[in-house]
């Protein structure tokens, strides 16, 4: 019997179980959470652009940010190739320095955001999940990194 011609990383090549991409398994858990949380940041700041962006707007827009990045980062997770790969990581590593940068400046000078975004204090209005997200993207995207 031949080998296979396929370039598909989760071909195996060899023998032993096939390397576990990305959008497998526990990767599909994690894609369903990135597009709730995609779906839930474009709401609302496309609420809070429409109704009230003359509050805060740096506040909303931020939301924006955050709502684009998990849209992008749900596409990569959800393709599962190697672009898509790549994609997430960047995703999940600006996410991840969103989430610390505009956390820690929440905290520390209020001023700045006279209104929640979804990386406010953290992600605390959204029970810390935006916090602890790009960090299992990361650690995903590193157990399934010989896959792709």
């Amino acid at each position: 019997m031949a080998e296979p011609t396929t370039s598909d990383p989760a071909t195996p090549t060899g023998p032993g179980p096939a390397p576990r991409r990305v959008n497998s398994g526990p990767g599909r858990a994690l894609v369903a959470v990135y597009l709730l949380f995609a779906i839930a940041a474009s709401c609302r700041a496309g609420v809070q652009i429409i109704t009230k962006f003359d509050e805060a707007p740096l506040a909303y827009l931020l939301s924006a940010l955050a709502a684009v990045i998990y849209i992008v980062a749900t596409v990569g997770l959800a393709k599962g190739d190697r672009a898509g790969r790549r994609t997430a990581l960047v995703c999940c590593t600006v996410e991840l320095v969103g989430v610390l940068g505009v956390g820690a400046l929440s905290l520390f000078d209020p001023a700045l955001f006279p209104d929640d975004t979804v990386w406010s204090d953290f992600g605390g209005g959204y029970g810390y999940v935006p916090l602890v997200l790009p960090v299992l993207g990361l650690l995903w995207l590193g157990r399934t990194r010989s896959a792709t």
